[in-house]
């Protein structure tokens, strides 16, 4: 790759450096040549020992194999694993920020973000819902999506990080079909000349017509009569208790969940392990391992790395394929 993947730290108190470590040492030098990781240089070094890496931090452009580092320095870092400190909140800011500088630049090819501590974020004065809201802000954006990408299932979300109530009420038309318009785009950007895909029902049993609301006969089908129209090939909406299974079993390549743990929950119990967080609507593209700080084990070396590790192959793709 001609630019660069970048990697940013996450929250120095969580495993994030652990795990970019590991998934760095795991991959070949050519590939730890073409990345580089935005964070601080003293945590990643710790997080080496902690976990037996032993190949030599180095600046982004030297020579030789090493894993590249991007030092951002932040005042009052705690200096130890598993502590919620706003400092560690600005510094989780800060790392995404200069990779976000560095992608609208030309500078990188796909960002791939560790995780960060939304506590720890707000407690340093960045109110944001979590890494797809930020990117949201930073490059201006109006709209994005999250999409989980595993092996077997994809699911992208109408709404993620709000409640239950508000969820109901951004399930617009507008809203469902150009989420809709989003996913096919991302899948046939990804390879694919027509991408199935099927609009998860919002109500039991997408309503029975009536009887438990009628949220999905007036915004979700109207929604998909649209994207059908558009020559999107997209079914629904389908009862959610049934559509993930039959996605799961191949009748689909993409679902539409209405609300976080909607599409959360199944794609966790198939691809805990595996399963990307994609950031669609953006300017830049970006990805992420789909796991939190894991304070409890932060500095241990015992954090699984197989998640980054899917992570950075998902950049790669997204990185060879073009916008």
């Amino acid at each position: 790759m001609s630019k660069p993947i970048v990697i940013t730290m996450g929250d120095p108190s969580g495993v994030g450096a652990e795990v970019t470590m590991k998934a760095l040492a795991d991959r070949d030098a050519d590939l730890r040549a073409s990345a580089v990781v935005i964070g601080d240089r003293d945590t990643l070094e710790r997080a080496a020992r902690a976990c037996g890496v032993t190949l030599p931090l180095i600046e982004p452009g030297a020579n030789g194999d090493g894993i590249r580092v991007d030092h951002v320095p932040v005042e009052g870092l705690p200096g130890a694993f598993g502590v919620l400190s706003p400092a560690c909140g600005e510094a989780s800011f800060r790392y995404i920020e200069r990779a976000v500088q560095r992608a609208q630049a030309g500078e990188a090819s796909c960002i791939v973000t560790a995780p960060i501590n939304k506590e720890a974020l707000n407690a340093a004065g960045h109110h944001y819902d979590g890494h797809t809201g930020m990117l949201a802000h930073l490059t201006g954006s109006r709209s994005s999506w999250m999409l989980l990408a595993s092996e077997r299932l994809n699911v992208v979300h109408v709404s993620t990080h709000v409640s239950l109530r508000e969820a109901i009420g951004r399930a617009t038309v507008e809203r469902v079909l150009e989420t809709i318009r989003t996913g096919d785009r991302h899948l046939r950007r990804m390879g694919m000349d027509t991408p199935r895909i099927a609009v998860a029902g919002i109500n039991p049993h997408c309503g029975e017509n009536g009887l438990f609301g009628d949220e999905d006969t007036q915004f979700l089908a109207p929604a998909v009569a649209a994207a059908q129209a558009e020559g999107i090939n997209v079914a629904g909406p389908i009862s959610a208790d049934t559509v993930y299974h039959r996605a799961y079993q191949g009748a689909f390549d993409l679902v539409i969940a209405q609300y976080h743990d909607q599409g959360h929950i199944p794609i966790k119990l198939v691809a805990f392990d595996t399963a990307v967080n994609v950031s669609l609507g953006l300017p830049i593209d970006r990805c992420s391992v789909d796991h939190g700080t894991a304070f409890d084990i932060a500095g241990t070396g015992k954090a699984n790395h197989v998640n980054m590790l899917s992570a950075l192959d998902y950049a790669a793709k997204m990185s060879a394929a073009a916008r």
